[in-house]
């Protein structure tokens, strides 16, 4: 009986696994097929791959334009949101500020598409459309409530015993948090910086309205293969894939500290 158990409950996470990972393998075998392989009825799963919609995507358009927006406003956002977000969530932690936890909660639940309209007439009539700073602050509105969501609960789980030993010591209260709240929430801190930044990566409503030629991140490049006439699905799927082999790879690094950073704040305090 318990070996029946066994082999039903490995053939419910196979089927969850095959569901899970069936659309991205799709994905990746579709960047390597021409377009008439992949417009195929039935489906083709043997095929001659080809680099041609690699060749697309990174000779033929400007994709390492993209690729260098995309960095440089996901690094600045995020690391703006650490230093912002840090102390605030320590704060809300250490003395108990629910309102402020209940705010900041809120403005992370609000669809960004209610910032959208607001940012755009700001940003006009200052004329910083088009700009890295414009990204970066709308970028920020994605990245510091989540740092501090997450955050908050790990500050929680920090014996505060430890801070009181270390201001017996003669650190103020600020050096304490530096130099030994920071140091033992480090698994939450590159959580919080590797959800941040895949978020902030993945964003596109943002570029889509406040950035033109010079600024568009990497999601808007997919646009460049869509058209009235047709869909290049071949140079989308590789564009995909580049796209998210930067997030993949981090989390993959840092797979073992994200699922600590999430879990800790949860089990204990």
């Amino acid at each position: 009986m318990n070996i029946l158990k066994r082999v039903i409950f490995a053939l419910v996470i196979a089927v969850i696994v095959i569901l899970m990972l069936f659309p991205f393998l799709w994905m990746l075998m579709s960047a390597f097929k021409t377009q008439v392989d992949i417009i195929a009825w039935p489906p083709r799963f043997v095929f001659t791959p080809t680099l041609r919609n690699f060749e697309r995507v990174f000779v033929e358009q400007n994709f390492l334009l993209y690729l260098k927006n995309s960095m440089i406003v996901a690094v600045s956002a995020v690391s703006i949101s650490l230093v912002l977000g840090l102390p605030a969530a320590y704060s809300i932690a250490r003395f108990n500020q629910k309102k402020i936890s209940m705010f900041i909660l809120v403005a992370r639940l609000m669809p960004g598409i209610s910032f959208l309209m607001p940012w755009y007439i700001v940003f006009s009539r200052l004329r910083m459309m088009d700009s890295y700073t414009a990204l970066i602050l709308s970028h920020i509105l994605i990245s510091l409530p989540l740092i501090v969501w997450v955050m908050d609960p790990y500050f929680r789980s920090v014996p505060i015993e430890l801070e009181e030993a270390a201001r017996v010591d003669g650190l103020t209260q600020q050096e304490s948090f530096l130099r030994i709240t920071l140091p033992l929430a480090g698994p939450g801190i590159v959580t919080a910086v590797t959800l941040s930044f895949i978020f902030s990566w993945n964003n596109f409503m943002f570029s889509q309205v406040l950035s033109q030629q010079r600024t568009r991140t990497l999601p808007i490049a997919v646009y460049n293969f869509l058209s009235y006439v047709e869909v290049d699905w071949g140079a989308v799927m590789a564009a995909a894939v580049a796209i998210m082999f930067p997030a993949i790879v981090l989390t993959m690094i840092f797979q073992k500290y994200v699922v600590r950073g999430l879990t800790m704040g949860a089990v204990k305090g």
